[in-house]
């Protein structure tokens, strides 16, 4: 007995010592774990080939484990991004994801979720690299008007680091965006807006009606490929580009938890809640449909991403994904740190560790 309690007396005194000598201990540890932190290219050890980051995979209401919607595509050496939603260039940075190599990015629409994040993901891609030529920003027509109200609202932030940090960090020629505009397809069609070294992206038309335009992008490199929806109903035009893709990454609500979400707002007196949720249940997909069109298009993995509403308690996953797997069953369902590697010259899909 008394060996025990020595033994526990002793475990309590290093627990305490620790306790107390903590930032000590942490002065010595932090130098070897921040060099670790600094020289990380989780990237780097991927198989040529196409590749696939969730920086956001939630919609436009707060989530603790889903930013606003942003995806991030490795083609080959070449970063680009889809969307930039709230926290979508700091989740890059948490998934080790240098911005400054980011060349270009592309907007599905102009809701704020999808558009809030675009000047700090301009601006930490300029100094990440010392950029010395903007960001290319590609969209559908209005897409100059978005990227030139970024660029005076951050026009001032610019002078300030380049003054603070020189031009060697912060080259005044780099700051800001550069708008590509494109119309928007018309019926079925696909432009491609971007073809370079075995990679091409086209846009596509999305329906997210009375939003307009809003389109999708499919990305092909080598001999794979992968769309991303943007926000959209079911629609025959996705399902036609979307025949035979590798990957399919998709919007989707449920509309029995945003029904469920109506009825407590009109039950606790809240209309104005009340109408926003009946006004979405119908310009996005359902889970269900989602599941149709990856069956239907032979698609072979479904990630399902810019997840509504927010799955914020045990068991609505359950719900969100109700009659899924009895449509398509080869599903991921979405969060921030979701990576998909589809390598070159194979069949293979990938499902990589979280990043966050």
């Amino acid at each position: 007995m008394q060996k025990r309690y020595l033994a526990i007396i002793t475990a309590l005194f290093v627990a305490l010592t620790l306790y107390i000598e903590r930032g000590a201990i942490i002065v010595k540890v932090l130098p070897s774990a921040l060099d670790n932190i600094m020289a990380a290219q989780p990237f780097a050890k991927l198989p040529d080939g196409l590749h696939i980051s969730l920086c956001g995979a939630g919609g436009p209401m707060p989530s603790t484990n889903r930013s606003g919607p942003c995806v991030a595509v490795i083609a080959g050496e070449q970063l680009f991004i889809v969307d930039a939603g709230t926290n979508g260039a700091r989740n890059l940075g948490r998934m080790g994801i240098n911005q400054g190599k980011i060349e270009a990015l592309f907007l599905t629409h102009f809701h704020s979720d999808h558009i809030d994040g675009l000047g700090e993901m301009a601006m930490l891609r300029w100094v990440a690299d010392n950029n010395s030529s903007p960001l290319p920003v590609y969209g559908p027509e209005g897409v100059t008007e978005v990227v030139a109200g970024f660029n005076q609202a951050y026009a001032r932030d610019a002078v300030h680091r380049t003054d603070h940090h020189g031009t060697l960090v912060a080259p005044p020629s780099g700051a800001g965006m550069s708008p590509k505009s494109y119309a928007l397809p018309k019926g079925a069609d696909a432009v491609t807006v971007y073809a370079s070294d075995h990679i091409k992206i086209e846009m596509i038309a999305a329906n997210h009606f009375p939003i307009t335009p809003a389109v999708a992008y499919k990305f092909t490199y080598k001999d794979r490929s992968l769309l991303i929806s943007g926000d959209t109903v079911k629609s025959p035009i996705i399902e036609k580009h979307s025949a035979g893709v590798d990957l399919l990454v998709h919007e989707a609500l449920s509309t029995k938890l945003v029904l469920l979400m109506e009825e407590s707002a009109a039950r606790t007196g809240n209309p104005l809640r009340e109408r926003i949720f009946n006004d979405i249940h119908d310009y996005h997909t359902t889970p269900v449909e989602a599941a149709e069109i990856a069956r239907d298009a032979n698609v072979s993995h479904l990630l399902y991403y810019h997840i509504v509403p927010p799955l914020i308690a045990p068991g609505m996953e359950v719900i969100w994904l109700e009659g899924v797997d009895d449509v398509f069953s080869d599903t991921t369902l979405g969060q921030d740190g979701t990576s998909i590697s589809l390598p070159a010259n194979s069949n293979e899909i990938i499902h990589q560790s979280s990043m966050l």
